[in-house]
């Protein structure tokens, strides 16, 4: 990451290189969202083609073949929606509108941090003494979440996200089924939004402790799907933590509607993170699939652990 970084650093002129970073300690780098929305940071659509292949080379030093290929094709995602919605937004569909920021200075040994985000896609990461932190928050989100029409009908980029959940919450035994449905109605969107500390608070669902073996085994992939957007170390580091923590301890809960094409939402949650899916909007064919991690989003478990160790030499 840092070579990907350096590199990518080294190529941008005085004004685009002024646009990109930021003080390690700047408040910016907790200011994420998935919204098309005014951002800091330098857009793609900014640079040149040798500089965009480096801000692309960055995004796959941190994602796995899967997470990149996913990540790639969301940002097509606008040029899609352009064709549907024409001219006139205030923020145009453009796959060029997603922004790279630096944090602090990229070091192999070093502690900085870095973000590609953009509409439907936020990624954060945070390295301290040259070891990745923090992968979180992590965003992907889909509209259309299945194309329906044109040269790319029957694409679904989070068709994994979906089917899995749903196959476990059908495949529950009904006893369980009715206990991890929570409500319904599901939620119009994720209830954490992009709040910087991810809190939520409900004991309701069933946990992986009350599943028979087969749906332990799907919860399990589920989880895998999302931290697996990572590359594998990362996302290794993750699920070890999840295992700590205990696995039996983790939740499911879904609410809304069972058939595809109804509106509808779940979420995981253990006692380090969490992950929630909802597709409710545009008649249930937009996604939004974030990943948390209650305590370390942005590395700062690790980091307060790491000032302390610190000032106590």
């Amino acid at each position: 990451m840092a070579d990907a970084a350096t590199r990518f650093l080294s190529a941008l002129s005085d004004e685009q290189r002024s646009k990109t970073t930021f003080a390690w300690t700047d408040d910016e780098r907790m200011n994420w969202h998935f919204i098309p929305k005014d951002r800091k940071g330098i857009q793609l659509r900014e640079l040149g083609v040798a500089q965009q292949h480096l801000a692309q080379g960055l995004l796959g030093s941190a994602l796995s073949q899967r997470g990149l290929l996913k990540a790639t094709t969301i940002m097509s995602l606008e040029q899609v929606l352009q064709d549907m919605e024409g001219p006139g937004r205030r923020f145009p569909r453009d796959p060029g509108m997603y922004h790279v920021s630096i944090f602090g200075t990229p070091g192999a040994k070093g502690t900085w941090g870095w973000r590609f985000e953009g509409h439907h896609l936020a990624f954060n990461f945070t390295i301290i003494d040259g070891k990745v932190a923090a992968g979180t928050p992590t965003f992907m989100g889909t509209n259309p979440a299945e194309i329906r029409k044109g040269p790319r009908a029957g694409l679904r980029t989070l068709a994994a996200e979906e089917d899995l959940g749903r196959q476990l919450v059908t495949s529950l035994p009904e006893k369980l089924r009715t206990k991890a449905i929570i409500d319904s109605k599901a939620p119009d969107d994720i209830l954490t939004v992009a709040d910087r500390k991810a809190k939520l608070e409900d004991p309701r669902g069933v946990t992986l402790g009350e599943m028979p073996a087969a749906q332990r085994e799907l919860a399990i992939q589920l989880i895998q799907e999302y931290i697996g957007r990572l590359r594998g170390e990362i996302a290794e580091a993750d699920m070890a933590k999840i295992r700590k923590a205990g696995l039996n301890k983790v939740r499911f809960a879904w609410a809304g509607g069972l058939n595809k094409g109804d509106r509808h939402y779940y979420r995981v949650i253990g006692p380090t993170f969490l992950l929630e899916y909802d597709n409710t909007q545009n008649d249930a064919n937009h996604v939004h699939a974030v990943w948390r991690d209650f305590n370390n989003d942005f590395g700062l478990d690790v980091l307060a652990e790491h000032l302390k160790s610190s000032h106590a030499k």
